[in-house]
């Protein structure tokens, strides 16, 4: 037993053993300066500056860079070791799929949603890729890179790959049915994605909720309501459902109604609905298409004025401050033309016994007035 463990660390395997713990270390230690030069040496190759995008590559690939560098050490070193002389195939197969996977980690990288590749796809092929479009292509592209690496890394492995995807063939039927909720909700943001009725962050109502568009996966779309609260709906769901998109409203409608009182006289009332009207037109917060103003229903105990018009601003803060602007400068000019504004109340004439004159009993004041 002595004997055979003196035979092994000999000298020369100590020596061996050294230089392989040497070269894992160098690798370890120099492994940001690798790839340092290695992208230096990249540019320079392609007779390019650091432009935005050999920048955006250079930061995708930079984890998986290093981990190639510390993966080239750890097979230098085992390879120059005296242990696993007879393993080498094992190790060489082990390290050409760690080099697929480091390849895919990067490209994953380059793919995500915030990379700068799908914004410089969409500015030269002018697709008009919006907030939603770009992270669904992301996870269609991730899943197809993700598919590949371990198709190549299985087949590294003598795997048949042809059998496992001929399995998945006998079994479609049986997936497809079991998967068909799934699959639709696949086709339901297929439709949402080449339609386009909203796209992140637009204000949206649906009959089954009303919020901000958060995100958009393969299966749902993520609301964020008013109150704070997530709500998810499934796209198939969401496909079949009328979809009203309030941020892409042009302007925002003002409809109310004002009671002016029936002691107003006509003339008085005609005048004021004139001035009303030249006051919308020359509101610079009221969009000048479809300005109503209208003396449309003669009430009980009051007549109706109509107004509709519209807010150049389409947030709801900027058109109440506009409206409210606009109740100041309705009540101003009221005050100036005499016009009164009726109150909620009822007005009872009552004919008494041996009177000719019925008396008027005004319901809100309870006081009795010959009419």
């Amino acid at each position: 037993m002595m004997t055979h463990f003196q035979s092994f660390f000999t000298l020369d395997h100590i020596s061996q053993i050294g230089i392989s713990i040497g070269i894992l270390a160098a690798f370890l230690i120099l492994r940001k300066l690798f790839v340092k030069y290695f992208f230096q040496l990249v540019y320079k190759l392609a007779n390019k500056p650091k432009t935005d995008i050999f920048k955006q590559i250079a930061i995708a690939f930079d984890k998986p860079a290093r981990w190639f560098f510390v993966a080239l050490g750890l097979f230098l070193a085992i390879e120059y070791s005296p242990f696993l002389d007879g393993q080498m195939d094992i190790v060489k197969k082990m390290y050409r799929s760690l080099i697929v996977a480091l390849i895919a980690w990067g490209l994953c990288n380059l793919t995500s949603a915030s990379s700068f590749l799908f914004h410089k796809v969409n500015q030269r092929f002018e697709l008009d890729m919006d907030d939603i479009l770009a992270p669904f292509l992301s996870k269609v592209l991730r899943f197809v890179i993700l598919a590949l690496s371990v198709s190549v890394i299985a087949q590294e492995f003598n795997y048949d790959v042809n059998g496992f995807v001929a399995g998945l063939g006998l079994g479609g039927l049986a997936f497809a049915l079991a998967a068909k909720d799934t699959i639709s909700n696949f086709f339901g943001g297929i439709i949402i994605i080449t339609e386009k009725p909203f796209t992140i962050g637009d204000w949206v109502e649906t009959s089954s909720v009303t919020g901000g568009v958060e995100d958009i996966t393969f299966r749902s779309t993520r609301f964020r309501t008013a109150q704070g609260a997530l709500v998810t709906v499934p796209n198939s769901t969401l496909s079949m459902e009328a979809i009203t998109n309030w941020t892409r409203m042009t302007k925002r409608q003002v409809t109310f109604s004002i009671r002016v009182s029936y002691a107003t006289p006509i003339d008085r009332l005609e005048r004021c609905i004139i001035r009303l009207r030249e006051m919308l037109r020359e509101h610079e917060g009221v969009h000048d298409d479809t300005i109503m103003v209208h003396f449309d229903v003669f009430a009980d105990s009051y007549y109706n004025l109509f107004f509709n018009f519209y807010t150049k601003t389409i947030v709801w803060a900027e058109s109440l401050d506009v409206r409210q602007d606009i109740n100041r400068r309705i009540i101003d000019l009221f005050a100036e033309e005499g016009v009164e504004f009726a109150y909620p109340g009822q007005t009872v004439f009552v004919k008494q016994k041996n009177q000719d004159e019925p008396v008027q009993v005004n319901g809100h004041s309870g006081e009795k007035e010959r009419a």
